[in-house]
């Protein structure tokens, strides 16, 4: 991932609350869940279509050297576009 790329999705990222909420990406709705872990060095990420059968998770994890995106069993890019496109719902 460029290093452009890595702060709009940082941005994006750290932009979306804690805890559980709705939003939609790509003309979908999804629940999604955001937690805090280990103090915030370690961030985690799960959404699910409601209505359809998209998931997307992955864990982003804060280091010294900089910052770890691990998505879980699908392709990063998926996982960069589906934050980036995120818009919470009221």
């Amino acid at each position: 991932m460029t290093p452009g790329k890595l702060q709009a999705f940082l941005a994006a990222f750290d932009a979306l609350p804690l805890g559980a909420f709705n939003g939609t990406a790509a003309g979908r709705r999804y629940l999604v869940c955001r937690e805090n872990l280990a103090n915030g060095k370690s961030q985690k990420l799960v959404a699910r279509e409601l209505g359809g059968t998209d998931y997307i998770s992955l864990n982003l994890y804060r280091l010294t050297s900089g910052a770890w995106l691990k998505p879980c069993e699908m392709p990063e890019e998926k996982v960069i576009r589906f934050v980036l496109a995120l818009q919470v719902m009221e």
